[in-house]
């Protein structure tokens, strides 16, 4: 596991219980883009596509990866609800 993907596991498992601390723009907008949180990024007023731009290629590559982990430490969910699915539940 390299250093960053040491940090990026780390900023998200802040995230999850406490919110943001002290993180940087950038670093927000990874933890949302890995998280699955469209309602953070446009809270900060960032597309998906702009917060790509903004963060770069580089990091963007490790989002699969720190997403992995988060999944297999129970962190985030496999899945995310659609709408599809939640109309046919109700």
């Amino acid at each position: 596991m390299t250093p960053r993907h040491q940090h990026l596991l780390r900023i998200c498992r802040e995230a999850l219980v406490g919110g943001w601390t002290a993180q940087s723009t950038g670093e927000k907008l990874l933890t949302a883009l890995i998280l699955n949180r469209g309602d953070w990024l446009s809270e900060m007023g960032y597309t998906m596509a702009d917060a790509i731009d903004r963060v770069g290629l580089d990091w963007i590559a490790l989002i699969p990866d720190v997403a992995k982990t988060l999944r297999e430490e129970g962190q985030i969910l496999d899945t995310i609800p659609t709408l599809r699915s939640s109309a046919t539940t109700q």
